[in-house]
């Protein structure tokens, strides 16, 4: 399962609605090669879903994630922090055995 903070539902609520998309756009998450650390994370708002996805839907806010990424997402839960430092989406997966200092790539 994917987890969804209620900082990120927020957020995603907002860009949803500044984008002018509607009630049947989600989020989709992803993992694929590269980044400092080997694997980096995906995050979209799409309308399609695709053979093998994997539906979530967690605090009012419907998550996809494609087969091959999900052994890496199980358990991760989607915050937004937008302060001073940085703002941005973060994955706190607890998968993840190291992580690059912006939280953008993890590896196993």
């Amino acid at each position: 399962m994917i987890k969804v903070s209620d900082a990120a539902k927020e957020e995603f609520t907002k860009l949803l609605g500044q984008e002018g998309r509607g009630p049947g756009h989600f989020v989709r998450v992803g993992v694929k090669g590269g980044g400092c650390s080997g694997l980096s994370y995906d995050l979209v708002f799409d309308d399609t879903l695709r053979e093998g996805d994997k539906e979530f839907e967690d605090n009012g806010v419907k998550v996809v994630v494609d087969k091959k990424s999900l052994l890496y997402l199980l358990g991760t839960t989607l915050d937004y922090h937008g302060g001073l430092n940085g703002r941005g989406f973060q994955f706190v997966n607890p998968n993840a055995s190291r992580t690059c200092g912006c939280g953008e790539s993890f590896s196993i």
